[in-house]
Protein backbone atom coordinates (compact mmCIF):
# COMPACT_ATOMS: atom_id res chain seq x y z
CA UNK A 1 0.00 0.00 0.00
CA UNK A 2 1.15 3.53 -0.82
CA UNK A 3 1.90 5.58 2.30
CA UNK A 4 2.74 8.81 0.50
CA UNK A 5 -0.19 11.20 1.02
CA UNK A 6 0.52 12.97 -2.27
CA UNK A 7 -0.63 9.88 -4.19
CA UNK A 8 -4.06 9.97 -2.55
CA UNK A 9 -4.31 13.73 -3.03
CA UNK A 10 -3.59 13.41 -6.77
CA UNK A 11 -6.01 10.49 -7.09
CA UNK A 12 -8.75 12.42 -5.29
CA UNK A 13 -8.15 15.57 -7.33
CA UNK A 14 -8.71 13.58 -10.53
CA UNK A 15 -11.25 10.98 -9.40
CA UNK A 16 -13.69 13.02 -7.30
CA UNK A 17 -14.45 15.79 -9.85
CA UNK A 18 -14.44 13.21 -12.65
CA UNK A 19 -16.85 10.91 -10.82
CA UNK A 20 -19.13 13.84 -9.98
CA UNK A 21 -18.91 15.06 -13.57
CA UNK A 22 -19.89 11.64 -14.95
CA UNK A 23 -22.65 11.33 -12.38
CA UNK A 24 -24.11 14.74 -13.23
CA UNK A 25 -23.74 14.15 -16.98
CA UNK A 26 -25.67 10.91 -16.64
CA UNK A 27 -28.15 12.78 -14.45
CA UNK A 28 -29.33 14.72 -17.50
CA UNK A 29 -30.70 11.52 -19.03
CA UNK A 30 -31.86 10.28 -15.64
CA UNK A 31 -33.87 13.45 -15.01
CA UNK A 32 -35.59 12.97 -18.36
CA UNK A 33 -36.61 9.48 -17.28
CA UNK A 34 -37.54 10.61 -13.77
CA UNK A 35 -39.68 13.57 -14.81
CA UNK A 36 -41.21 11.79 -17.80
CA UNK A 37 -42.03 8.85 -15.48
CA UNK A 38 -45.06 10.78 -14.22
CA UNK A 39 -46.54 10.49 -17.73
CA UNK A 40 -46.86 6.68 -17.45
CA UNK A 41 -45.04 3.43 -18.33
CA UNK A 42 -45.14 3.97 -22.11
CA UNK A 43 -43.59 7.44 -21.94
CA UNK A 44 -40.95 6.26 -19.46
CA UNK A 45 -40.02 3.24 -21.58
CA UNK A 46 -40.07 5.26 -24.82
CA UNK A 47 -37.59 7.81 -23.49
CA UNK A 48 -35.41 5.05 -22.03
CA UNK A 49 -35.29 3.18 -25.34
CA UNK A 50 -34.43 6.38 -27.19
CA UNK A 51 -31.60 6.93 -24.74
CA UNK A 52 -30.12 3.60 -25.79
CA UNK A 53 -28.84 5.50 -28.84
CA UNK A 54 -27.29 7.98 -26.42
CA UNK A 55 -25.83 5.00 -24.53
CA UNK A 56 -24.27 3.63 -27.70
CA UNK A 57 -22.93 7.07 -28.52
CA UNK A 58 -21.65 7.45 -24.97
CA UNK A 59 -19.78 4.14 -25.14
CA UNK A 60 -18.29 4.99 -28.54
CA UNK A 61 -17.14 8.34 -27.21
CA UNK A 62 -15.86 6.67 -24.07
CA UNK A 63 -13.74 4.51 -26.38
CA UNK A 64 -12.44 7.53 -28.29
CA UNK A 65 -11.73 9.39 -25.06
CA UNK A 66 -10.04 6.38 -23.49
CA UNK A 67 -7.90 5.90 -26.60
CA UNK A 68 -6.96 9.57 -26.36
CA UNK A 69 -6.08 9.19 -22.67
CA UNK A 70 -4.04 6.00 -23.17
CA UNK A 71 -1.74 7.67 -25.71
CA UNK A 72 -1.85 11.36 -24.76
CA UNK A 73 -1.30 10.67 -21.05
CA UNK A 74 1.89 8.77 -21.87
CA UNK A 75 3.12 11.64 -24.07
CA UNK A 76 2.37 14.15 -21.32
CA UNK A 77 4.15 11.85 -18.86
CA UNK A 78 7.30 12.27 -20.95
CA UNK A 79 6.51 16.03 -21.33
CA UNK A 80 5.86 15.99 -25.10
CA UNK A 81 2.78 18.23 -25.38
CA UNK A 82 3.01 18.69 -29.17
CA UNK A 83 2.46 15.01 -29.87
CA UNK A 84 -0.29 14.95 -27.24
CA UNK A 85 -2.07 17.74 -29.15
CA UNK A 86 -1.90 15.71 -32.36
CA UNK A 87 -3.57 12.80 -30.55
CA UNK A 88 -6.29 15.17 -29.31
CA UNK A 89 -6.88 16.52 -32.83
CA UNK A 90 -7.42 13.01 -34.17
CA UNK A 91 -9.99 12.36 -31.44
CA UNK A 92 -11.81 15.67 -32.07
CA UNK A 93 -12.26 14.97 -35.78
CA UNK A 94 -13.37 11.40 -35.11
CA UNK A 95 -15.89 12.51 -32.46
CA UNK A 96 -17.45 15.09 -34.76
CA UNK A 97 -17.92 12.48 -37.49
CA UNK A 98 -19.46 9.98 -35.07
CA UNK A 99 -21.96 12.50 -33.69
CA UNK A 100 -23.00 13.53 -37.19
CA UNK A 101 -23.60 9.94 -38.32
CA UNK A 102 -25.71 9.11 -35.26
CA UNK A 103 -27.79 12.26 -35.73
CA UNK A 104 -28.54 11.45 -39.37
CA UNK A 105 -29.53 7.85 -38.56
CA UNK A 106 -31.85 8.98 -35.76
CA UNK A 107 -33.55 11.44 -38.13
CA UNK A 108 -33.93 9.02 -41.03
CA UNK A 109 -34.89 5.70 -39.41
CA UNK A 110 -36.14 6.32 -35.84
CA UNK A 111 -38.97 3.76 -35.98
CA UNK A 112 -36.66 1.02 -37.26
CA UNK A 113 -34.12 1.78 -34.53
CA UNK A 114 -36.67 1.70 -31.70
CA UNK A 115 -38.27 -1.41 -33.22
CA UNK A 116 -35.07 -3.30 -32.43
CA UNK A 117 -35.87 -3.06 -28.72
CA UNK A 118 -39.60 -3.60 -28.45
CA UNK A 119 -42.73 -4.38 -30.46
CA UNK A 120 -44.97 -2.24 -28.22
CA UNK A 121 -46.25 0.47 -30.60
CA UNK A 122 -47.26 2.83 -27.80
CA UNK A 123 -43.68 2.78 -26.50
CA UNK A 124 -42.24 3.28 -30.00
CA UNK A 125 -44.56 6.22 -30.69
CA UNK A 126 -43.44 7.97 -27.51
CA UNK A 127 -39.80 7.23 -28.31
CA UNK A 128 -40.05 8.76 -31.79
CA UNK A 129 -41.30 12.03 -30.32
CA UNK A 130 -38.17 12.16 -28.16
CA UNK A 131 -35.41 10.86 -30.45
CA UNK A 132 -36.38 13.13 -33.39
CA UNK A 133 -35.38 16.15 -31.29
CA UNK A 134 -32.72 14.87 -28.90
CA UNK A 135 -30.52 13.68 -31.80
CA UNK A 136 -29.46 17.31 -32.36
CA UNK A 137 -27.51 17.08 -29.09
CA UNK A 138 -25.26 14.26 -30.31
CA UNK A 139 -22.51 16.40 -31.92
CA UNK A 140 -22.35 18.67 -28.85
CA UNK A 141 -22.05 15.62 -26.60
CA UNK A 142 -19.28 14.00 -28.67
CA UNK A 143 -17.11 17.10 -28.89
CA UNK A 144 -17.60 17.89 -25.23
CA UNK A 145 -16.45 14.37 -24.26
CA UNK A 146 -13.18 14.76 -26.18
CA UNK A 147 -12.42 18.22 -24.79
CA UNK A 148 -12.93 16.98 -21.25
CA UNK A 149 -10.78 13.89 -21.90
CA UNK A 150 -7.95 16.13 -23.10
CA UNK A 151 -8.18 18.12 -19.87
CA UNK A 152 -8.20 14.87 -17.92
CA UNK A 153 -4.84 13.94 -19.45
CA UNK A 154 -3.46 17.19 -18.03
CA UNK A 155 -4.92 16.18 -14.61
CA UNK A 156 -7.55 18.93 -14.83
CA UNK A 157 -11.04 17.59 -14.12
CA UNK A 158 -12.47 20.71 -12.48
CA UNK A 159 -13.77 22.18 -15.74
CA UNK A 160 -15.60 18.93 -16.53
CA UNK A 161 -17.40 19.15 -13.21
CA UNK A 162 -18.38 22.80 -13.83
CA UNK A 163 -19.57 21.97 -17.36
CA UNK A 164 -21.73 19.11 -16.07
CA UNK A 165 -23.25 21.20 -13.27
CA UNK A 166 -24.26 23.88 -15.79
CA UNK A 167 -25.80 21.27 -18.11
CA UNK A 168 -27.65 19.53 -15.29
CA UNK A 169 -29.16 22.75 -13.88
CA UNK A 170 -30.27 23.90 -17.33
CA UNK A 171 -31.81 20.49 -18.04
CA UNK A 172 -33.76 20.23 -14.78
CA UNK A 173 -35.15 23.77 -15.07
CA UNK A 174 -36.17 23.37 -18.73
CA UNK A 175 -37.68 19.94 -18.03
CA UNK A 176 -39.88 21.51 -15.36
CA UNK A 177 -40.89 24.26 -17.75
CA UNK A 178 -41.34 22.30 -21.00
CA UNK A 179 -42.58 18.87 -19.89
CA UNK A 180 -45.30 20.15 -17.58
CA UNK A 181 -46.04 23.54 -19.16
CA UNK A 182 -44.93 25.89 -16.41
CA UNK A 183 -44.27 29.66 -16.69
CA UNK A 184 -47.09 30.02 -19.18
CA UNK A 185 -45.56 27.69 -21.82
CA UNK A 186 -47.43 24.70 -23.32
CA UNK A 187 -46.95 21.22 -21.81
CA UNK A 188 -44.85 19.37 -24.41
CA UNK A 189 -44.39 16.04 -22.58
CA UNK A 190 -41.54 13.93 -23.96
CA UNK A 191 -40.82 16.53 -26.67
CA UNK A 192 -40.18 19.07 -23.93
CA UNK A 193 -37.70 16.68 -22.29
CA UNK A 194 -35.86 16.32 -25.60
CA UNK A 195 -35.65 20.10 -26.19
CA UNK A 196 -34.31 20.57 -22.65
CA UNK A 197 -31.61 17.95 -23.25
CA UNK A 198 -30.44 19.56 -26.51
CA UNK A 199 -30.07 22.97 -24.85
CA UNK A 200 -28.32 21.43 -21.82
CA UNK A 201 -25.77 19.58 -24.01
CA UNK A 202 -25.10 22.77 -25.97
CA UNK A 203 -24.43 24.64 -22.72
CA UNK A 204 -22.05 21.89 -21.55
CA UNK A 205 -20.10 22.13 -24.79
CA UNK A 206 -20.01 25.92 -24.62
CA UNK A 207 -18.44 25.86 -21.14
CA UNK A 208 -15.77 23.22 -21.95
CA UNK A 209 -14.86 24.73 -25.33
CA UNK A 210 -14.53 28.23 -23.86
CA UNK A 211 -12.21 26.96 -21.15
CA UNK A 212 -10.02 24.88 -23.49
CA UNK A 213 -9.79 27.72 -26.00
CA UNK A 214 -9.34 30.74 -23.73
CA UNK A 215 -8.33 29.69 -20.19
CA UNK A 216 -6.31 26.46 -20.29
CA UNK A 217 -2.58 26.91 -19.65
CA UNK A 218 -1.52 23.25 -19.60
CA UNK A 219 -2.04 22.22 -23.24
CA UNK A 220 -2.78 25.65 -24.78
CA UNK A 221 -4.85 24.04 -27.56
CA UNK A 222 -6.01 26.36 -30.36
CA UNK A 223 -8.48 25.84 -33.24
CA UNK A 224 -5.79 26.53 -35.84
CA UNK A 225 -3.87 23.55 -34.49
CA UNK A 226 -6.50 21.19 -35.93
CA UNK A 227 -4.38 21.16 -39.09
CA UNK A 228 -1.50 19.59 -37.14
CA UNK A 229 -0.99 15.97 -38.14
CA UNK A 230 1.54 13.19 -37.97
CA UNK A 231 1.06 9.99 -39.95
CA UNK A 232 2.98 7.87 -37.43
CA UNK A 233 0.96 9.14 -34.48
CA UNK A 234 -2.28 8.65 -36.43
CA UNK A 235 -1.28 5.03 -37.02
CA UNK A 236 -0.42 4.66 -33.35
CA UNK A 237 -3.77 6.13 -32.31
CA UNK A 238 -5.74 3.58 -34.28
CA UNK A 239 -3.31 0.73 -33.61
CA UNK A 240 -3.47 1.09 -29.84
CA UNK A 241 -6.74 2.97 -29.67
CA UNK A 242 -8.77 0.69 -31.98
CA UNK A 243 -9.01 -2.13 -29.39
CA UNK A 244 -10.13 0.44 -26.82
CA UNK A 245 -12.73 1.97 -29.15
CA UNK A 246 -13.93 -1.42 -30.41
CA UNK A 247 -14.16 -2.74 -26.86
CA UNK A 248 -16.40 0.11 -25.75
CA UNK A 249 -18.48 -0.15 -28.94
CA UNK A 250 -19.01 -3.87 -28.33
CA UNK A 251 -19.87 -3.14 -24.73
CA UNK A 252 -22.40 -0.56 -25.90
CA UNK A 253 -23.90 -3.01 -28.40
CA UNK A 254 -24.11 -5.63 -25.66
CA UNK A 255 -25.96 -3.15 -23.44
CA UNK A 256 -28.42 -2.43 -26.23
CA UNK A 257 -28.85 -6.19 -26.85
CA UNK A 258 -29.64 -6.68 -23.18
CA UNK A 259 -32.37 -4.05 -23.37
CA UNK A 260 -33.74 -5.71 -26.51
CA UNK A 261 -33.92 -9.11 -24.76
CA UNK A 262 -35.72 -7.76 -21.69
CA UNK A 263 -37.90 -5.54 -23.89
CA UNK A 264 -39.41 -8.64 -25.48
CA UNK A 265 -40.63 -9.87 -22.07
CA UNK A 266 -43.27 -7.17 -21.64
CA UNK A 267 -43.76 -3.51 -20.77
CA UNK A 268 -43.58 -4.18 -17.01
CA UNK A 269 -40.23 -5.96 -17.31
CA UNK A 270 -38.93 -3.18 -19.54
CA UNK A 271 -40.07 -0.52 -17.05
CA UNK A 272 -38.35 -2.41 -14.20
CA UNK A 273 -35.18 -2.72 -16.25
CA UNK A 274 -35.39 1.00 -17.01
CA UNK A 275 -35.19 1.72 -13.28
CA UNK A 276 -32.42 -0.81 -12.59
CA UNK A 277 -30.46 0.24 -15.68
CA UNK A 278 -30.67 3.91 -14.71
CA UNK A 279 -29.22 3.13 -11.29
CA UNK A 280 -26.64 0.80 -12.86
CA UNK A 281 -25.53 3.44 -15.35
CA UNK A 282 -25.48 6.14 -12.67
CA UNK A 283 -23.18 4.10 -10.43
CA UNK A 284 -21.36 2.72 -13.45
CA UNK A 285 -20.25 6.17 -14.53
CA UNK A 286 -18.89 6.75 -11.03
CA UNK A 287 -16.90 3.51 -11.32
CA UNK A 288 -15.83 4.54 -14.81
CA UNK A 289 -14.67 7.86 -13.38
CA UNK A 290 -12.51 6.09 -10.79
CA UNK A 291 -11.15 3.80 -13.51
CA UNK A 292 -10.32 6.78 -15.73
CA UNK A 293 -8.56 8.57 -12.90
CA UNK A 294 -6.50 5.44 -12.25
CA UNK A 295 -5.77 5.22 -15.98
CA UNK A 296 -4.41 8.78 -16.08
CA UNK A 297 -2.05 8.10 -13.16
CA UNK A 298 -0.89 4.75 -14.57
CA UNK A 299 -0.52 6.12 -18.13
CA UNK A 300 1.58 9.09 -17.05
CA UNK A 301 3.70 6.83 -14.83
CA UNK A 302 4.38 4.40 -17.68
CA UNK A 303 5.11 7.30 -20.05
CA UNK A 304 7.63 8.72 -17.58
CA UNK A 305 9.27 5.28 -17.23
CA UNK A 306 8.73 5.06 -13.43
CA UNK A 307 8.03 1.31 -13.46
CA UNK A 308 9.10 0.78 -9.85
CA UNK A 309 6.03 2.77 -8.73
CA UNK A 310 3.50 0.66 -10.61
CA UNK A 311 3.25 -2.31 -8.24
CA UNK A 312 2.46 -0.30 -5.08
CA UNK A 313 0.10 1.88 -7.16
CA UNK A 314 -1.75 -1.21 -8.39
CA UNK A 315 -1.98 -2.79 -4.92
CA UNK A 316 -3.40 0.39 -3.42
CA UNK A 317 -5.90 0.95 -6.20
CA UNK A 318 -7.22 -2.62 -5.95
CA UNK A 319 -8.14 -2.09 -2.30
CA UNK A 320 -9.90 1.18 -3.16
CA UNK A 321 -11.91 -0.52 -5.95
CA UNK A 322 -13.13 -3.34 -3.69
CA UNK A 323 -14.05 -1.00 -0.82
CA UNK A 324 -16.11 1.20 -3.13
CA UNK A 325 -17.94 -1.84 -4.51
CA UNK A 326 -18.82 -3.25 -1.08
CA UNK A 327 -20.08 0.10 0.26
CA UNK A 328 -22.18 0.68 -2.87
CA UNK A 329 -23.60 -2.83 -2.69
CA UNK A 330 -24.81 -2.34 0.89
CA UNK A 331 -26.39 1.02 0.02
CA UNK A 332 -28.33 -0.39 -2.95
CA UNK A 333 -29.60 -3.45 -1.07
CA UNK A 334 -30.80 -1.51 1.97
CA UNK A 335 -32.26 1.45 0.03
CA UNK A 336 -33.94 -0.29 -2.93
CA UNK A 337 -37.49 0.12 -1.54
CA UNK A 338 -36.83 3.77 -0.76
CA UNK A 339 -35.42 4.34 -4.25
CA UNK A 340 -38.61 3.05 -5.85
CA UNK A 341 -40.92 4.86 -3.43
CA UNK A 342 -39.28 8.24 -4.00
CA UNK A 343 -38.11 8.00 -7.59
CA UNK A 344 -40.81 5.95 -9.33
CA UNK A 345 -44.08 6.09 -7.37
CA UNK A 346 -46.32 5.75 -10.44
CA UNK A 347 -45.09 2.43 -11.87
CA UNK A 348 -47.41 -0.58 -11.85
CA UNK A 349 -47.34 -3.19 -9.05
CA UNK A 350 -45.88 -5.83 -11.36
CA UNK A 351 -43.11 -3.50 -12.56
CA UNK A 352 -42.39 -2.66 -8.90
CA UNK A 353 -41.95 -6.35 -8.04
CA UNK A 354 -39.59 -6.93 -10.96
CA UNK A 355 -37.62 -3.78 -10.07
CA UNK A 356 -37.04 -5.02 -6.49
CA UNK A 357 -35.74 -8.33 -7.85
CA UNK A 358 -33.47 -6.66 -10.40
CA UNK A 359 -32.01 -4.27 -7.82
CA UNK A 360 -31.27 -7.20 -5.50
CA UNK A 361 -29.22 -8.87 -8.24
CA UNK A 362 -27.54 -5.59 -9.04
CA UNK A 363 -26.52 -5.08 -5.40
CA UNK A 364 -24.33 -8.18 -5.75
CA UNK A 365 -22.87 -7.62 -9.21
CA UNK A 366 -21.85 -3.97 -8.50
CA UNK A 367 -18.98 -5.33 -6.37
CA UNK A 368 -17.57 -7.15 -9.39
CA UNK A 369 -18.17 -4.14 -11.64
CA UNK A 370 -16.29 -1.84 -9.31
CA UNK A 371 -13.25 -4.15 -9.18
CA UNK A 372 -12.91 -5.69 -12.62
CA UNK A 373 -13.87 -2.61 -14.66
CA UNK A 374 -11.47 -0.40 -12.75
CA UNK A 375 -8.64 -2.92 -12.98
CA UNK A 376 -9.06 -3.83 -16.64
CA UNK A 377 -10.20 -0.57 -18.24
CA UNK A 378 -8.31 1.60 -15.76
CA UNK A 379 -4.96 0.05 -14.91
CA UNK A 380 -4.35 -2.71 -17.47
CA UNK A 381 -5.59 -0.79 -20.51
CA UNK A 382 -3.83 2.45 -19.56
CA UNK A 383 -0.66 0.44 -18.98
CA UNK A 384 -0.67 -0.50 -22.66
CA UNK A 385 -2.37 -3.93 -22.83
CA UNK A 386 -5.30 -2.67 -24.91
CA UNK A 387 -5.75 -5.83 -26.99
CA UNK A 388 -6.08 -8.07 -23.93
CA UNK A 389 -8.99 -6.03 -22.52
CA UNK A 390 -10.79 -6.17 -25.88
CA UNK A 391 -10.46 -9.96 -26.22
CA UNK A 392 -11.58 -10.48 -22.63
CA UNK A 393 -14.71 -8.34 -23.12
CA UNK A 394 -15.62 -9.98 -26.42
CA UNK A 395 -15.31 -13.47 -24.94
CA UNK A 396 -17.45 -12.87 -21.88
CA UNK A 397 -20.16 -10.76 -23.51
CA UNK A 398 -20.73 -12.68 -26.74
CA UNK A 399 -19.95 -16.23 -25.63
CA UNK A 400 -21.39 -16.12 -22.11
CA UNK A 401 -23.73 -13.23 -21.30
CA UNK A 402 -25.86 -12.89 -24.43
CA UNK A 403 -26.23 -16.65 -25.18
CA UNK A 404 -27.17 -17.49 -21.57
CA UNK A 405 -29.73 -14.67 -21.46
CA UNK A 406 -31.29 -15.74 -24.78
CA UNK A 407 -31.60 -19.34 -23.54
CA UNK A 408 -33.09 -18.18 -20.24
CA UNK A 409 -35.66 -15.87 -21.83
CA UNK A 410 -36.75 -17.67 -25.00
CA UNK A 411 -35.84 -21.36 -24.65
CA UNK A 412 -36.30 -22.25 -20.99
CA UNK A 413 -38.69 -19.33 -20.23
CA UNK A 414 -37.18 -18.72 -16.80
CA UNK A 415 -38.50 -15.81 -14.69
CA UNK A 416 -37.26 -12.38 -15.80
CA UNK A 417 -34.99 -12.07 -12.75
CA UNK A 418 -33.01 -15.13 -13.91
CA UNK A 419 -32.53 -13.58 -17.34
CA UNK A 420 -31.42 -10.34 -15.68
CA UNK A 421 -28.89 -12.28 -13.56
CA UNK A 422 -27.53 -13.94 -16.72
CA UNK A 423 -27.02 -10.49 -18.25
CA UNK A 424 -24.96 -9.39 -15.23
CA UNK A 425 -23.04 -12.60 -14.45
CA UNK A 426 -19.86 -11.53 -16.28
CA UNK A 427 -19.32 -8.76 -13.75
CA UNK A 428 -18.42 -11.40 -11.15
CA UNK A 429 -16.64 -13.88 -13.44
CA UNK A 430 -14.33 -11.21 -14.92
CA UNK A 431 -12.92 -10.54 -11.45
CA UNK A 432 -10.93 -13.79 -11.70
CA UNK A 433 -9.35 -12.63 -14.96
CA UNK A 434 -8.65 -9.18 -13.51
CA UNK A 435 -6.86 -10.54 -10.43
CA UNK A 436 -4.63 -12.86 -12.47
CA UNK A 437 -3.79 -10.36 -15.22
CA UNK A 438 -3.07 -7.42 -12.95
CA UNK A 439 -0.81 -9.31 -10.57
CA UNK A 440 1.29 -10.81 -13.35
CA UNK A 441 2.48 -7.28 -14.26
CA UNK A 442 2.93 -8.16 -17.93
CA UNK A 443 0.67 -5.28 -19.03
CA UNK A 444 3.25 -2.46 -18.76
CA UNK A 445 3.96 -1.25 -22.31
CA UNK A 446 5.34 2.11 -23.44
CA UNK A 447 3.31 3.25 -26.47
CA UNK A 448 4.94 6.62 -27.19
CA UNK A 449 7.45 7.40 -29.92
Amino acid sequence: MIKDKSFYIILAKIAVPLALQNLITFGIGLMDNFMVGSLGDSALSGVFLSNQIQWMLQMLNAGLSAALVVLAAQYLGKKDSQKAKIVINIAIKSAFGVGLVFMVLALLIPRQILGLFTSEQAVIDEGIKYIGIVCFSYVFFCLNSVFLASMRCAQNTRIGFISSVVGFCVNVFLNWVLIFGNLGLPALGVRGAAIATVIARACEFGVSFSYVRFRDTALRWRIRELVMHNADIRRDFFKYGFPVILGDICWGIAGVAQVAILGRLGTEVLAANTIAANLHQMLGVVVYGIANASGVIIGRTVGAGDYDKLKPYANTLQVIFVCFGVITSLLIFTAKDLILAIGFPNISAEAHTYAIQFLSVFSVTIIGTSYQMSVLTGIVRAGGATHFVLINDLFHVWLLVIPSALLSAFVFHFPPVVTFACLKCDQIIKCIVAVIKLNRYDWMKKLTR
